[in-house]
């Protein structure tokens, strides 16, 4: 679930934040900014009761948990693959478009930074077309905020959002971290806040080869250093 979040937050927010920026105070940008702001001010666990409350009502089923109460023990099989993806569009949506909307304002206002740069202008007098100038100059150096976010996201998503995970019944870390707590187990909570540790090291790595690979300016740095 949480490897799907993350894969739903960078694929939603990169190319809308890039369409904002380019298509900027046109119906769509006002659009997915007004969308943004809604996410970023909506609590999640009010988020999750709304969206069950839809489900139960379109469908008869509110998706609580991972499983359908039939496949909680059943062995794989692709009916169970399906509940699975089925009950995941829930838990994906609330616990990841918080960050999905912030990131979408972070990429737009590095594309809108980055569009009238003189390398851009330069570019576009010299006929090269808009989409090559798009993806090459701007986009690149825009991914540089979103990625250093990496770090702190990885182990954000992974924790996911507690009370969330409360009200949708989801068997994930958070509410075993709050169980732990409550119940004083200090060896199952310094694990998991070890763990939490370890994922924010591997994410700051990741963020740093990452931009390392994007930006030849770091590049040149690390070899001078």
């Amino acid at each position: 679930m949480s490897l799907v979040t993350m894969v739903f937050q960078y694929l939603v927010a990169i190319p809308v934040g890039i369409y904002t920026a380019v298509k900027q105070y046109s119906p769509g940008d006002y659009f997915f900014s007004g969308l943004s702001f809604i996410g970023m001010a909506t609590p999640n666990f009010l988020l999750a009761i709304i969206l069950m409350f839809l489900s139960y009502t379109w469908f008869g089923d509110p998706l609580l948990g991972l499983f359908s109460n039939e496949y909680v023990n059943a062995p794989w099989s692709m009916d169970k693959v399906i509940d699975l993806a089925k009950h995941l569009v829930i838990p994906v949506i609330v616990i990841g478009l918080a960050s999905t909307a912030d990131l979408i304002r972070v990429m737009r206002g590095q594309m809108l930074d980055e569009l009238n740069k003189p390398n851009v202008v330069t570019a576009r007098a010299k006929g090269v077309s808009e989409t090559k100038i798009l993806l090459k100059y701007p986009t690149r150096a825009a991914l540089n905020p979103i990625v250093s976010t990496f770090g702190w996201s990885l182990s954000s998503v992974f924790t996911g959002s507690t009370i969330t995970a409360i009200v949708l019944n989801l068997p994930i870390q958070g509410p075993v971290m709050y169980n732990a707590l409550l119940g004083q187990d200090m060896y199952l909570a310094g694990s998991w806040l070890l763990f939490m540790a370890l994922l924010t090291v591997l994410g700051t790595l990741i963020s740093d080869i990452l931009l390392a690979w994007l930006d030849p300016k770091i590049r040149t740095e690390f070899r001078g250093n």
